[in-house]
């Protein structure tokens, strides 16, 4: 999935769909940033990040914490999410 494959559900009317893609889409862009990370640690980056690798750190947390409060909402709310 990739995150304009989720803009149709973004702009539903239902908020359970708006809510898959909010989480869809986080999950989308935690995936890229990983990617970035451990190509930043195999050292090949084709570019030099302009942020320090503590702020990024600080940013991989934080997705991965709301990825994790947006799955236990959704079990809560009955929400089936795809993963």
């Amino acid at each position: 999935m990739e995150l304009r494959d989720t803009v149709d559900m973004m702009n539903s009317e239902d908020y359970k769909e708006r809510f898959k893609a909010e989480y869809y889409q986080t999950v989308i862009r935690y995936g890229k940033l990983k990617n970035m990370l451990d190509r930043w640690d195999e050292g090949i980056l084709n570019f030099s990040p302009t942020c320090p690798r503590s702020t990024y750190n600080i940013q991989i947390n934080s997705m991965a914490e709301y990825i994790a409060i947006l799955e236990a909402r959704a079990v809560m709310e009955g929400i089936e999410l795809c993963k």
